[in-house]
């Protein structure tokens, strides 16, 4: 038997063919879904700019009945997601530190070899071309998924430059960022359940640019994947009340050790004109690193750099 798919799974799966008006119900619904679920279908159009009628039927497109059933399933699903959190407390409830410790890295290591198995080394292998050729790169990834977007970033701006993590907390501005994107530029889009909308929908803007697209998601069945063209699948699943980024992290690192291999000249110069830069103008003092004795000198000269 078939299970029944959730509300948020039929939201993502749909979204690629909804009109404006329901993207924009869609995009709010997953945002703010502990809000939404105490809304009236009038309400919720109010609340995002479209008709009653319009939410109405982006119900039906989703596969409802109506709105009532629609809440309904809404109601449940926000309920199943905080009994979620319950349950991985009673996982764990009367284990000591050290089986917690032993439960968690077992499941981060069955993850990382997951992604190992599964990874497309062709798409792998095309991102790094990508990401080596584009005029721009740009990098979004919100949430729990922002660190590993800044991780790639700072990594990408030793590689490369032009390298731009988008950074907001509003889709608009998202856009402003992205204003100037085009064919001749890329876009990492990083996203894990549960699905960003504000990261899909800067990923179809790149998409509607001629950009191209790579992602780091989880699965095939991802919506992140429907304005890609470049997939790059990791494993993670909660575990906690944290969701596990190991793998996703691991695909990054890869990513970037291919990426020096493919220009290490380029990255030798970089890394030269930054350990330049460093001791010209003492970003690093002897005591930040390694240093042990006295205590460094603020009057020495400038380190020149040799002819």
């Amino acid at each position: 038997m078939e299970q029944k798919k959730d509300i948020i799974s039929r939201i993502n799966e749909n979204y690629g063919r909804m009109s404006k008006g329901q993207k924009n119900i869609a995009t709010y619904i997953s945002e703010h879904y502990d809000q939404a679920v105490f809304m009236t279908a009038a309400k919720l159009g109010e609340t995002v700019g479209v008709s009653e009628s319009t939410v109405v039927r982006f119900a039906a497109f989703i596969g409802y009945a109506g709105y009532p059933e629609f809440q309904m399933d809404l109601v449940a699903w926000v309920q199943d997601r905080m009994n979620s959190v319950q349950q991985i407390g009673k996982k764990y409830e009367g284990n000591s530190q050290s089986e917690i410790v032993n439960s968690v890295i077992s499941a981060d290591i069955e993850k990382l070899q997951h992604t190992l198995t599964n990874l497309d080394v062709a798409a792998f292998e095309s991102a790094a071309d990508i990401l080596i050729s584009a005029k721009h790169v740009y990098v979004v990834g919100v949430r729990s998924c922002a660190p590993l977007a800044a991780f790639l970033t700072f990594y990408l701006q030793q590689i490369r430059g032009d390298v731009i993590q988008v950074t907001t907390t509003n889709v608009s501005e998202m856009f402003e960022q992205m204003i100037r994107i085009d064919g001749d530029d890329a876009i990492v889009g990083i996203s894990f359940p549960r699905y960003s909308m504000r990261t899909l929908k800067a990923i179809e803007f790149a998409n509607d640019r001629n950009a191209k697209v790579i992602t780091i998601t989880d699965t095939i069945h991802s919506p992140m994947n429907l304005y890609s063209s470049c997939n790059l699948l990791a494993r993670s699943d909660m575990v906690s009340i944290v969701d596990s980024l190991v793998a996703p992290l691991s695909v990054i690192n890869a990513l970037v050790v291919a990426l020096c291999l493919k220009v290490p000249e380029q990255v030798k110069q970089h890394l030269k004109d930054l350990e330049y830069t460093w001791n010209n103008y003492q970003v690093y003092l002897n005591d930040e690193i390694n240093f042990i004795g006295d205590a460094p000198d603020l009057d020495a000269p400038l380190w020149k750099k040799e002819e």
